[in-house]
Order: C-alpha cells, then structure tokens, then sequence
C-alpha cells in the first residue's frame, strides 16, 4: 500500500481521564492532572514528527455542567499548567491559540492565556490550539450570526455566501483543517467537535485512556493515518492491484 505524507494538522479530543483516576481510585482530579503530562508529550512529539498544528479539545461547552469543583479544578490545573510549561512554547517557538468562548474563562485564566497568547504571537514553528469553552455547534451558529449581520449591513451580498466564505467566519479561520483526528479512550463520538472542520479527517481512535498516550501511542496513530488513502470523494489514488497471472 502507498504510504499518504504526515499529517499537517493533528486534532486530538483527549478522553479518559476520569475512567483513569477511577481505576485507581483516585479523585477525578487526579486524572486530568494525570493528563496534563501526555499535552507534554504530544506537544514535543509533534515536533519531533513534523506536526505544524495541534488541536486539543480542552473543555467543551457542556463541560461546563460538570460539578463547579470539577470546573474549577479544571480552570486552576489550566493556569498551572501555562506556568509550568510556557517555557516549552518558548523553546519550540510554538503559537498558542484559543479556539471557544475565551470569554467564558475565569478572567484570571483568560490574563493568562491573552498575555501567553500575545508573547508567542511571533513563533512559526508550530501551533497548539486549545478548544476551551468550545462547541461546534456554537461556532457554526456564531459564523451564521457574523454573516447574516454583514449581510444585513449590505456588506456581503448573499448570492455570495459559499464553503469558503463561511470558513472564513469561524474562530480560526487562517488554520488548514484537521488530516487526523484521534480519540483516546475507545470512544466513538464527535462530541460536539470540529464538525466543519472534520469533514474529510482521517479518525483514528484508540482504548487507551489519555493519561497513559504518549509519544509511542502517537506515533502509532500517525504510523496509520500514512496508511490510509484520502480520497475526498473522489476516486482512489493508488495503483490497481495487479492480477496474477494465469
């Protein structure tokens, strides 16, 4: 089989951490702090592999329905979490990006993330993107809303409205979209990520839990999306198999 080039861009929804804690019996917390260290390790992995993007969904917009101590735990695990490892953006020259409702965050942690954010702005070696208070859903709506208010305002003609001129209303709309997406944990689900985006994205899901996906795991996952054959509807790209001969 033709082997497909690396990914470009590598969304990752990160699934299991309190399956994790709970095996263990340990609080839920733990888990997730747990998790923070497999962000490090595919963090510097994607380096390693060439990965110019990296989409991790961080806390969703449902999220937010979880037990306040388990958000606030969540919010303070984030701040720390940029203290302890900001230096490695720093290092790999990494640009950190919000895709969500930044809006929505503890207006400690949006400080936070603003002034990293504005102090990595520069770096073009790669970017991390966290998805925090993020919904699909939500950013589908808000890119209809954005639109319908430009046509409204006679600046956008709506014969003009097509695939391209509604990316280009979404959070991010300068970021090529996902070539993989992976899925910790054995789940099969979407969850409310990425749906635009996702459309042609090879999925790639694996049981093992996030906070035990590390570089060995990542590079299985990209060992098997340069297996896949993208097609985008069309026609496949590889050879014919040839018929042995009589």
């Amino acid at each position: 089989m033709q082997e497909s080039a690396g990914p470009v861009h590598v969304a990752v929804i990160m699934d299991g951490n309190g399956r994790w804690a709970r095996e263990r019996g340990l609080p839920r917390g733990k888990g997730h702090e747990a998790g923070a260290d497999s962000v490090r390790a595919v963090v510097r992995a994607c380096r390693d592999h060439g990965v110019r993007y990296l989409t991790l969904y961080a806390f969703s917009v449902e999220n937010w329905k979880r037990p306040r101590s388990e958000v606030h735990g969540l919010m303070q695990l984030l701040r720390r979490f940029m203290d302890k490892e900001e230096h490695l953006l720093h290092e790999q020259q990494i640009r950190l990006r919000i895709m969500g409702r930044l809006e929505d965050l503890p207006k400690a942690v949006q400080k936070k993330l603003t002034r990293v954010m504005e102090d990595t702005a520069h770096y073009d070696a790669g970017q991390l993107i966290l998805a925090l208070s993020y919904g699909a859903r939500t950013e589908i709506a808000t890119a209809a809303r954005r639109i319908a208010e430009k046509v409204r305002a006679r600046k956008i003609d709506p014969e003009e409205i097509d695939e391209s001129l509604f990316g280009e209303h979404l959070y991010i709309p300068d970021v090529p979209d996902p070539d993989l997406m992976i899925r910790t944990s054995g789940e099969m689900r979407l969850s409310n990520f990425m749906l635009w985006q996702l459309s042609y994205a090879e999925l790639y899901t694996t049981p093992v839990l996030w906070p035990d996906f590390r570089e060995k795991q990542f590079t299985e996952a990209l060992e098997a999306y340069r297996l896949r054959d993208r097609r985008y509807g069309g026609l496949s790209t590889q050879p014919p198999k040839e018929h042995a001969s009589c």
